[in-house]
C-alpha cells in the first residue's frame, strides 16, 4: 500500500516539474508564432459580394414581377 503513495508523489513532483517547465518556455515568447501572420497576409482572399444572385432570387421569389 505504501508504494501506491511513493508513486503518487513522484508521478506529481514530475507533473509539477513540467508545468513549470511549460509556464517557463511560454514566457520566455517560446511558443509565440512570428511567422505565420506574414504568410497568412499573401493567402488571404478577398470578400467579393455577389449581389447579382441575391436579387434573382428576390425577383424569382416576389410574384408582381413579371419579367
Amino acid at each position: 500500500m505504501s508504494v501506491i503513495y511513493v508513486l503518487l508523489v513522484i508521478s506529481l513532483t514530475v507533473a509539477i516539474g513540467f508545468f513549470i517547465a511549460f509556464i517557463i518556455s511560454v514566457r520566455s515568447g517560446q511558443y509565440d508564432d512570428s511567422y505565420t501572420p506574414s504568410v497568412r497576409m499573401l493567402f488571404e482572399d478577398e470578400v467579393i459580394k455577389d449581389t447579382s444572385t441575391s436579387e434573382s432570387k428576390e425577383k424569382s421569389n416576389n410574384p408582381s414581377n413579371k419579367n
